[in-house]
């Protein structure tokens, strides 16, 4: 996922074996997989895009745009506001992102960030439902897993999307890779049923195997920010107008 903070030298080299690992097998790619020329594009960033120029993007084919709203419960987007806005004045759906860091604060005490620092929602057919980005730690490669046990990780995560359906109204779509979810979560199999998972893999043929319990992504995050569009590179699982019923809550 997009990250908003440039890395310590060190920190640079884990980032980059971590892209790596991401791959499982494949290669980032420039260009959207050819089998899934008919879904809609989209992308996802941060502020490390600053001021996005919207029609460009549109004109390229985007179509939906992921935005980080916060981190943690300290950190929000400086650019948040003409990231998130100005994506929907062009004619995106938009939604927005948080980034977890699950060894600082509690589940609910993160959504609550959130949700009040822009990953609210609301059933207008633009706003898509709030992210949880949850994938290996990049401040400190020796605790991949936030030094949370899986089963404490599965209830980060279960807090987390209690809150923000509290608040929202909407169970949080999930963003993460098969090899964490296994690593940290134990394969959990407990958010499947009313989650909608956000893969990240990047490899030309398709997603993969997914995490357990759940039999589709709804959005593939195929490329790492090599693509057309500024950040990284996403497709939807359905046609245009599945998207503008899925931001509704259909």
């Amino acid at each position: 996922m997009a990250r908003d903070r440039t890395p310590t030298r060190r920190r640079g080299r884990w980032l980059a074996l971590y892209a790596a690992a991401l791959a499982l097998g494949g290669t980032a790619l420039a260009e959207a997989p050819a089998s899934a020329a008919s879904r809609p594009k989209g992308h996802d960033v941060s502020s490390h895009q600053k001021n996005v120029d919207w029609q460009s993007a549109k004109k390229k084919g985007a179509r939906f745009v992921y935005v980080k709203a916060t981190e943690s419960t300290t950190y929000r987007n400086p650019y948040f506001g003409q990231q998130y806005n100005g994506s929907r004045n062009a004619g995106l759906a938009r939604g927005a992102y948080h980034f977890a860091l699950p060894n600082r604060s509690s589940g609910a005490a993160q959504a609550a960030h959130f949700v009040g620092n822009g990953g609210s929602w609301s059933a207008d057919g633009w706003t898509l439902p709030p992210a949880l980005d949850i994938e290996y730690n990049p401040y400190d490669k020796k605790r991949k897993c936030y030094g949370l046990s899986k089963a404490r990780m599965v209830g980060w995560i279960r807090s987390f999307s209690d809150e923000v359906k509290r608040l929202t109204g909407r169970r949080p779509v999930i963003y993460t890779t098969t090899h964490w979810w296994k690593t940290c979560t134990g394969n959990s199999s407990a958010f499947a049923a009313d989650h909608p998972l956000w893969i990240a893999r990047y490899d030309s043929a398709s997603a993969g195997t997914l995490p357990a319990g759940w039999s589709s992504w709804t959005f593939w995050q195929y490329d790492n920010g090599s693509g057309a569009l500024p950040g990284d590179q996403n497709l939807f699982n359905g046609s245009l107008d599945r998207l503008k019923r899925f931001a509704r809550g259909a």
